[in-house]
């Protein structure tokens, strides 16, 4: 089966005659567009099971979307980061100094 192209994705079964969005964004649409990591990585986790992710992320990707969860993956500047760092300056324990020899 060749994969799906975000322009061939489409919402609602065969035959229907309205636009269904039953996806996982319509849900909660600010949470993929959260500040918090937390909240970020749950909009991640609401994707897996959603049918147009693929879709979605490669639109998402094409656009060069600024920033959002698109297709399960977090973008920051159209790119896909792989997680939000929370706000403020980061620890200093995290990243070995370097000394010169």
């Amino acid at each position: 089966m060749a994969p799906m192209q975000w322009r061939d994705a489409t919402v609602g079964g065969p035959g229907a005659t309205e636009l269904s969005l039953v996806l996982p964004c319509t849900e909660e649409p600010e949470l993929f567009f959260a500040e918090s990591p937390h909240d970020v990585e749950q909009a991640k986790v609401m994707c897996r099971g959603c049918r147009a992710r693929l879709a979605c992320l490669a639109g998402a990707l094409e656009r060069r979307e600024p920033w959002g969860v698109w297709g399960g993956e977090l973008l920051m500047r159209g790119e896909i980061v792989p997680q939000k760092r929370p706000r403020g300056r980061p620890r200093k324990d995290l990243a070995p100094i370097s000394t010169p020899a």
